[in-house]
């Protein structure tokens, strides 16, 4: 018989380019550092060419970051026995927590006026969930997180 999963949410970061934008931009800007390159090799200023070449390397580098941290995917499943958060970095290493649902608390932190938290705490032990979202989701995340675990509860105890 199948246990009931109160939730199953996978949560991943939001990017708002494709590694098709991103290949695009840095052809552009490489197109516009080599036209620079050519004015400057004219006007007999070679020395200023390296320099071309380090906004190009910063820009494939942050690039390259983004498309490295987009690859995070954070996963939360709520069950009558347990609460159970895995997560995925970009190499593919996973990270598992896992605690009873019976003594798992859910709390929902504003300590500033755009900042929202959304913790799991068991005793001493915290884990801070949903980095990916923004203040607004996070707080519906939270809600959502904390009526799964109660309906969890509700399932277990009753």
């Amino acid at each position: 018989m199948a246990k009931p999963i109160y939730m199953d949410r996978v949560i991943a970061p939001h990017r708002s380019s494709s590694p098709q934008a991103g290949a695009v931009l840095m052809a552009v800007v490489l197109a516009f550092n080599v036209l620079v390159a050519i004015f400057l090799i004219v006007i007999r200023a070679p020395p200023v060419l390296p320099f071309l070449g380090l906004d190009v390397l910063a820009l494939w580098l942050a690039l390259r970051a983004s498309a490295r941290a987009a690859r995070r995917v954070e996963r939360i499943q709520v069950t009558a026995e347990a609460v159970t958060v895995s997560r995925e970095d970009e190499k593919g290493a996973r990270t598992v927590w896992t605690s009873p649902t019976a003594f798992t608390r859910v709390g929902v932190e504003q300590p500033g006026e755009h900042e929202v938290r959304v913790r799991l705490m068991i005793h001493r032990k915290r884990l801070t969930l949903a980095r990916a979202l923004g203040p607004d989701q996070r707080l519906e995340f939270g809600a959502a997180l904390q009526d799964a675990i109660r309906s969890a509860r509700n399932e277990r105890w009753s």
